[in-house]
């Protein structure tokens, strides 16, 4: 089993594959905040520009760890539901508007942290490179693919250093291309395959930020 140094050394990896795929005009989204420190590599490599994509997981009432669902902020917020679980559960879209709208106002503040008013990058007509630093059941990630689809880009890549298989396999026919690095079976945990995996800040994820709109 491959183990990673850190999420810069998994990105610079994650980089040489991504660009093989010869994509013409690509926008690099990184999920915060651990997909940042990969993502930057990725566009580096890509002479791409790097945004970030929001996405904030809807806990079970009561258990909020246990994801319900997950919602993506933009023009018109998506939000992709367990609809398995919400069946055993006896719940339906409804009984979660008030924690859609707590998580789209987190989102609203994460943005204005991390970006301090810096538009959304354009990604219509565009090669999109979703990036994040692992995958372990796809719920969030599925969110933000779903969600990108509706903003008509050219082409969606999703680009991660690890994920298990069936994960993988979910999320295939969101996208037009994937790119992973290592998919093992049995999966634990994306942690495991990094000698490094300290928590992300978010406030270094808004120096990140700062620095890359600073060259």
């Amino acid at each position: 089993m491959r183990r990673f140094q850190d999420r810069d050394e998994a990105g610079r990896l994650l980089a040489e594959q991504v660009a093989r795929l010869g994509l013409a005009d690509p926008v690099v989204l990184a999920l915060p905040r651990g997909g940042l420190p990969v993502a930057m590599p990725v566009a580096e490599k890509l002479g791409a520009s790097l945004d970030v994509v929001f996405v904030r997981k809807i806990g079970m009432p009561g258990n909020p760890e246990l994801a319900a669902g997950a919602v993506v902020n933009g023009a018109e917020p998506i939000t992709v539901f367990n609809e398995g679980l919400l069946r055993m559960s006896g719940l339906t879209h409804a009984d979660f508007e008030g924690a859609i709208e707590t998580k789209l106002g987190e989102i609203a503040e994460r943005r204005r942290l991390y970006l301090e008013g810096r538009p959304a990058e354009p990604l219509e007509g565009h090669d999109v490179v979703v990036v994040d630093d692992g995958i372990a059941t796809g719920a969030t990630v599925k969110a933000a693919l779903k969600a990108l689809r509706l903003r008509a880009p050219r082409s969606i890549t999703l680009a991660v250093p690890v994920a298990p298989p069936e994960t993988l396999g979910e999320l295939s026919s969101l996208v037009d291309h994937t790119v992973c690095l290592e998919r093992p079976t049995p999966f634990h945990a994306v942690g495991v395959h990094y000698h490094r995996f300290d928590q992300v800040s978010d406030q270094q994820v808004a120096d990140q930020m700062r620095r890359l709109r600073a060259r």
